[in-house]
């Protein structure tokens, strides 16, 4: 019987880095929620929100990163280059819908 494989992500290499960054944010979810709670200034809130914001940004890049250096790759071998580019273009439109 086979056990089968987990899949190789474009960020697999760097799933550890990936996993305390996210954590980090979470925590700084957290301190703006306890912010909010302690009724602190308006602008100290944004401040907070916008540097979650930039480290969500940084965790999109290196996935777009990861994604183009190695899915896109393989999917080019397996012949839907175009596919995964559309793919990959539609996650970056998202990704830049704001507000």
């Amino acid at each position: 019987m086979t056990t089968p494989s987990t899949p190789t992500r474009g960020y697999t290499a760097s799933k550890d880095q990936l996993l305390a960054r996210l954590r980090r944010v979470e925590g700084q979810v957290r301190g703006i929620e306890r912010m909010v709670d302690e009724d602190r200034y308006c602008i100290d809130v944004l401040t907070q929100i916008s540097a979650i914001q930039a480290a969500l940004d940084k965790v999109a890049l290196g996935l777009l990163d990861g994604h183009a250096r190695h899915c896109m790759r393989e999917g080019a071998a397996e012949g839907r280059a175009d596919e995964m580019a559309g793919e990959m273009m539609a996650a970056v439109g998202r990704l830049m819908k704001r507000g």
